[in-house]
């Protein structure tokens, strides 16, 4: 059988030795963060990207040795199993070899060549496809037999071809040779289906389109199975076929002769019913999971720096979900995230309280000592910053909070159990303000899938996406650290070794117990074994504990080291962590052992210097241009701050105050050539951009980012400005400007 361990090592350019011992530990049941962070030694510093790929490839493998087992006892039990089959069974790498090994004998429903071995041909294809120089027509004279239902010798022949027509679209070797065609130079051609031009207008870029199997990136992938899928294009999937029967031919065709003919009209046929369309049905599974996968990976990377977004911290806030007709839903929040008042008010039409409304938000600033104010990004969130900011409230800032999902959260069990007597308007205000506090905490309340930074996120294997999404908030949760006093059960269940049940037995400790002083006390917690317990305390915090360590990352494992370090200096675990002169009396050669080395022993030392550091950005507040509320206020050359909140391949989205986030195509970017935006930008940041194109029909913005890609004009006034000037009118020089800007943007695409 195949040396798993050694396969993982090649692709991955590491030694077998820490594959065997990635694998030995994921199967003890350790997890991926604890591996990367606390077993170093063991695995030869393997990071988190590249433990999440050995535990995928590796099952990926043993599922191959499942139906591997499957196939071997079939073809045993249809007593078809010879030694040289097994040997290549045996030997087969993928799930695609094996199938194709199997395919000769797999049960299949009544086809051409059935019927035509049941009719007794299958001694005719035999000989003719050995090309002798015998006549066919001689040859298949023999098996005419009207009660088999063969007439005529062109019956016979036609059964004969069918035989081979199959034999050869089952080949191994054939399909593998087309299949790789397919993927070289096989095309995606898309048209729209007659009668749905209208109606698909979304789809018109695919309308007549063509684009290379090999080359064709992921989201036009998704793109064009979403518009056949909903009716609007028909698509196909082929290289040309004349090279491809060709190519058969070269293979199956022996001879020049009659019998070598009738095997070249087999080819045609076999290839056109048989191979083609199966081939073309692999191709666009392997495609869509191409894409898939790149899909996944993006949105993945996106929810990651949405979920590690730098948080504004332990303040006191107030949080507005704006509204129009039902007015705002006005929240206030301890330093905690606790609710301290909630109401509403009707600062715009049709009711338009304005200045009641004002007096209420600055009577709540005032009684709860309020020290940012956090607005949701959805209707009426730029109309109501607006109002808010005309108060000109001292020493509170004024942030718009990206609220995607708020909703979703506010339905969910989870607000449900918090605040079961409020309406789903103020939980989602609750979650727009903890957003700003803490975007991981809060957005882990919340399914991956509806948190806004993925593109085709319904189109790709829903459970590849789950599990990608699993990965990387649990990869976030336990690279910040959890605060084990106050984190909710949707924190806790992240927790590297707990779960959504541990998490809620902790809870229920928590509040029958009080605060835990120390990590051991853990322990205690109902179904907490040492198992669990060893996975999950170095990513717990403690901040108030006694030992000083509690509120680190270093493991509980390691207390004792460290207790000797302090010890060997003559001072205390608090001094040799408050100290850096103390610090660097310190030989770490001197520590090395067995169990650890110098990997986790440097980990130590950096934790030391900042116990319990978020690794998070500072927050920055970002501000948008006043009197730029919706699609219509834009102009072609205006210059607005903007942030980002979608990476693809193919461009960035940025949110720049309308309502509809604009697309700065990968063209636009940098002055410089990049093929993927994320290489220089990152979801959540601050960009400065430049309007290209409006398209209010389409509901599409084109934005840019290079230095000078648009025509100057004014800059969008900033939002500390409280004057709203109307934006001047357009003279010809400027409207001829704009124009040359939408055909470079265009020419750009």
């Amino acid at each position: 059988m195949i040396n798993y361990n050694k396969v993982v090592a090649v692709e991955l350019g590491v030694r077998e030795q820490q594959v065997e011992a990635t694998i030995n530990l994921l199967d003890e049941g350790a997890t991926i963060p604890f591996i990367s962070r606390y077993r170093k030694e063991v695995t030869g510093t393997l990071d988190e990207v590249q433990v999440g790929t050995i535990r995928d490839r590796i099952t990926q493998l043993r599922e191959l040795d499942k139906r591997r087992d499957a196939i071997l006892k079939s073809l045993e039990e249809m007593g078809k199993l010879t030694d040289e089959l097994k040997s290549k069974i045996d030997a087969a790498e993928s799930l695609t070899v094996l199938e194709d090994l199997y395919l000769p004998y797999r049960p299949k429903r009544k086809t051409k060549a059935s019927v035509a071995k049941e009719k007794g041909l299958e001694p005719l294809s035999i000989s003719i496809f050995e090309q002798g120089n015998d006549d066919p027509l001689k040859l298949a004279e023999q098996f005419i037999d009207t009660e088999k239902g063969v007439n005529t010798i062109e019956e016979a022949l036609q059964g004969a071809r069918d035989i081979i027509a199959e034999r050869i679209s089952e080949d191994a070797e054939a399909r593998a040779v087309v299949r790789e065609l397919f993927l070289k130079k096989g095309l995606f051609r898309s048209k729209v289906i007659k009668g749905k031009e209208a109606d698909g207008i979304k789809y018109k870029d695919y309308f007549e389109w063509s684009e290379s199997v090999k080359d064709a990136p992921s989201h036009r992938v998704l793109a064009l199975r979403r518009g056949e899928k909903e009716l609007f294009l028909s698509l196909e999937i082929s290289p040309e076929e004349e090279e491809a029967v060709e190519i058969l031919n070269k293979k199956f065709v022996l001879h020049h002769n009659a019998c070598s003919e009738e095997v070249r009209t087999a080819v045609k046929d076999g290839y056109k019913r048989l191979l083609a369309p199966s081939i073309e049905t692999e191709t666009r599974v392997f495609t869509k999971t191409r894409a898939d996968e790149e899909a996944i990976r993006v949105f993945a990377e996106n929810a990651r720096q949405l979920l590690l977004a730098a948080p504004l911290g332990q303040k006191r806030v107030m949080a507005i979900d704006p509204g129009f007709r039902t007015g705002c839903k006005v929240v206030c929040l301890d330093e905690q995230g606790k609710l301290l008042e909630n109401g509403n008010i009707y600062p715009h039409e049709p009711q338009k309280k304005l200045v009641e409304a004002q007096a209420i938000l600055k009577q709540m600033c005032i009684k709860h000592n309020i020290e940012a104010i956090a607005i949701g990004n959805g209707t009426a969130g730029r109309e109501t910053e607006s109002v808010v900011r005309a108060m000109k409230l001292e020493n509170v800032m004024v942030v718009m909070v990206n609220e995607s999902g708020a909703s979703i959260y506010s339905a969910s069990e989870a607000a449900r159990e918090e605040f079961a007597d409020l309406d789903l308007t103020v939980r989602g205000a609750v979650s727009i303000g903890r957003r700003l506090m803490d975007p991981l905490a809060e957005l882990v309340k919340i399914d991956p899938k509806s948190i806004g930074v993925g593109q085709y996120q319904h189109d790709v294997d829903q459970n590849k996406l789950q599990k990608s999404l699993d990965d990387v908030v649990s990869s976030s949760v336990n690279a910040v650290g959890v605060e084990l006093n106050t984190a909710s059960k949707q924190l806790l269940s992240y927790v590297s070794g707990l779960g959504p049940q541990l998490a809620q037995n902790i809870i229920e400790y928590r509040n029958a117990n009080g605060a835990f002083k120390t990590r051991s006390e853990l322990k205690k917690v109902a179904r907490l074994g040492d198992k669990a317990f060893e996975q999950a305390a170095g990513f717990l915090r403690i901040r108030t504990a006694e030992n000083p360590l509690d509120a680190s990352a270093v493991h509980p494992e390691r207390y004792s080291l460290v207790e000797q370090m302090a010890k060997d200096l003559k001072c205390s675990v608090k001094d040799l962590m408050s100290s850096t002169e103390i610090r660097a009396k310190l030989d770490l050669k001197n520590y090395i052992s067995d169990e650890v080395g110098l990997p986790t022993l440097k980990d130590i030392m950096n934790e030391l210097s900042k116990p319990g550091r978020d690794p998070r950005e500072q927050f920055e507040a970002v501000q948008f241009s006043e009197g730029v509320n919706s699609m219509e206020d834009l102009r072609i050359g205006m210059q607005l701050t903007g942030i980002v909140t979608n990476l693809t391949k193919f461009g960035a989205f940025v949110d720049i105050g309308v309502h509809q986030d604009g697309l700065v195509h990968v063209s636009h970017i940098s002055n410089t050539f990049i093929d993927d935006p994320a290489k220089i930008l990152k979801v959540s940041q601050k960009v400065q951009v430049t309007v290209l194109e409006v398209d209010i029909a389409r509901k599409r913005i084109s934005l840019s980012m290079k230095g000078e890609a648009a025509p100057r004009a004014p800059k969008a006034k900033s939002s500390t400005n409280s004057k709203n000037e109307n934006v001047p009118a357009k003279t010809d020089e400027q409207s001829m400007k704009e124009k040359l800007a939408m055909l470079a943007s265009k020419f750009g695409k």
